[in-house]
């Protein structure tokens, strides 16, 4: 059910009342049923606003309309004749209103609507008297009149509407404008924490591979020694020799963060390159359970990519969508991935690629930093997944977002053609 806003009363109605009363206080006074029509007229002008928002369709037909017969009554029971009614100018209220609220050809029709009204007064007072050629140009300019007013008001709210809506669309595009700017700021201010993140996880990494080098193979000089003085000491110095293999791993990942991208462009179709990756995926992260479904659409162009770091991001955004929802459901789910020709915002043709899941979604406190370096979801992540392949888009001139939404998460890459 529609609800309709309340329209408030403002000082312009009270005047309407005010001019209102100033014509039921002139002649002729005692004409009961001229003070009627005017009350009808001053109801009526106070509930319009009303009926137009409640029947914005027919509305303006029937304001239009109840004014021309309230304008013809009020003719009828004001003057002895009535096409001589010093009251005629009422019949501008239904014109001015048409004017108002109708387009040039629908104001002109309706203002032809209250001149017929007006001049069926005219065949009755031809039984009774002769229209001389003074009395046709009367009517004449009283009618010419009608359609002088109603043109030129018209042409005022029509040029009004199209001031208007040009003040709107130029508001929309600032406001779009504005939102650009504030996106294009975000990432410029992400990709300049990404700069100093990678030059530090670059030394960082380096300082540390060196004393791991040297850990690494004392523990296996150690694991050897260690064997023939029991099991225990083998299995520890078996501790130093793995852990030292996880921290040299992370270490890794964090070199191919901070390395810069060095990209060997081939032109390559979507389709294969996304089955391949979603393949990869799925043996890092073999959840029976989790559907997939593709939605490729016909005639996907082929792109000049690095196919190797496209698929390693495309990997890594389904096997994240692998892990989430197999840890949130114990291995059920639903993976969707689309791809269709599209164009960014600033009209660049492309693809668009999306990876939709029904897992738990990211938190709401963390959606503006989820591709920054080191942070994630995961108890033990480390975070440099999606800042991984924030960094692959970015360097094919593409964008990664996450788009709004509540159940799951969905992530939205473009690359431009």
């Amino acid at each position: 059910m529609r609800t309709l806003r309340k329209i408030p009363w403002t000082w312009m109605d009270l005047l309407w009342l005010v001019f209102l009363a100033g014509l039921a206080a002139l002649p002729p006074v005692t004409e009961i049923h001229k003070q009627l029509i005017l009350i009808a007229f001053a109801l009526f002008q106070l509930f319009e606003r009303r009926l137009l928002q409640a029947k914005p369709r027919f509305g303006p037909a029937a304001a239009v309309a109840v004014k021309i017969g309230l304008a013809t009554l009020l003719v009828a029971h004001t003057g002895q004749l009535a096409i001589n009614s010093a009251y005629y100018p009422i019949f501008y209220i239904p014109v001015v209103t048409a004017a108002m609220l109708f387009g040039p050809w629908g104001t002109l029709g309706w203002t032809a609507g209250a001149a017929a009204a007006y001049l069926s007064y005219l065949w009755p007072a031809l039984h009774f008297y002769t229209l001389d050629e003074s009395g046709v140009e009367e009517l004449a300019l009283r009618v010419f009149f009608f359609f002088l007013l109603a043109m030129i008001i018209n042409r005022f709210v029509i040029e009004t509407r199209r001031q208007r809506d040009l003040y709107r669309q130029t508001a929309e595009s600032l406001a779009e404008s504005n939102r650009q700017l504030q996106q294009a700021q975000a990432e410029a201010r992400r990709a300049e924490r990404l700069a100093a993140l990678g030059q530090l996880s670059a030394g960082l990494a380096h300082e540390i591979r060196n004393p791991l080098a040297v850990i690494k193979g004392s523990a296996e000089m150690l694991q050897r020694e260690a064997a023939a003085a029991g099991p225990v000491a083998a299995e520890l110095a078996g501790f130093i020799s793995s852990e030292v293999n996880r921290v040299n791993l992370l270490v890794t990942r964090f070199l191919d963060f901070a390395r810069p991208l060095r990209l060997e462009r081939q032109t390559a179709a979507l389709g294969p390159l996304l089955d391949q990756a979603l393949a990869e995926a799925r043996e890092r992260w073999p959840a029976a359970g989790i559907a997939v479904e593709r939605e490729y659409a016909p005639g996907l162009p082929a792109l000049a990519l690095d196919p190797t770091l496209c698929e390693r991001a495309f990997a890594n955004l389904a096997a994240n969508a692998y892990e989430a929802m197999d840890a949130a459901s114990g291995g059920g789910g639903r993976l969707r991935v689309s791809a269709q020709p599209a164009a960014d915002r600033t009209g660049r043709p492309g693809v668009r690629i999306e990876f939709r899941d029904t897992g738990p979604g990211v938190p709401a406190e963390l959606r503006e930093q989820i591709f920054n370096p080191f942070v994630t979801t995961k108890p033990s992540g480390v975070g440099l997944g999606l800042a991984i392949v924030a960094k692959i888009l970015d360097q094919h001139g593409g964008t990664l977002r996450l788009l709004p939404g509540d159940g799951g998460a969905a992530f939205e890459l473009f690359l431009p053609a």
